[in-house]
């Protein structure tokens, strides 16, 4: 299977966060999730100054555009490029161009990867946000996106919770 890089998508300008649902709603129902890996509206912290109060606001790093990390072959580029408020990816032509690991790691989107040495069935500690000191069964581990998938006891019943990879320990 190929290799997926980070591409950058054209939007109408406003559309960004719709478009980004968009496209998670499809890899949802057509079952790209092993294709199109991430949808990203890069978000920076601005500080706002009104009526002499600073105020932190996020705004968007690049309108109009959508970060996708996805493996290009015919399936997932006919979903991007026909999903509303799209006008098409970045590049000449109707060829896309994936960003290099240098644009990555200039726009400070690149995540690191994290190795583990988990495996299904093993038990697990949470070590860090909002289930910290929590118990569980691994019952899946995506690797793609660094989070596994852990089964809690809440309220009596098993429930699947997903976690990264850096909050968790063997317990």
């Amino acid at each position: 299977m190929a290799e997926a890089c980070w591409y950058v998508v054209h939007t109408y300008s406003g559309y960004e966060n719709k478009v980004k649902a968009n496209i998670e709603k499809t890899i949802e129902n057509r079952h790209l999730e092993d294709q199109i890996l991430e949808v990203r509206v890069p978000l920076q912290d601005v500080v706002e100054v009104k009526n002499g109060a600073k105020k932190i606001v996020q705004k968007k790093m690049f309108p109009g555009y959508v970060l996708l990390n996805m493996v290009m072959n015919d399936d997932t580029w006919y979903v991007v490029r026909n999903t509303r408020g799209v006008t098409g990816f970045v590049g000449p032509g109707s060829k896309p161009v994936p960003l290099t690991d240098q644009e990555m790691f200039n726009l400070g989107i690149q995540a690191d990867n994290i190795s583990i040495d988990f495996a299904v069935g093993d038990m697990v500690t949470v070590t860090d946000g909002v289930w910290k000191d929590t118990v569980g069964v691994i019952q899946s581990i995506n690797e793609s996106k660094q989070i596994v998938t852990i089964n809690i006891e809440l309220f009596g019943r098993e429930t699947p919770v997903e976690i990264g990879f850096a909050e968790i320990k063997k317990a």
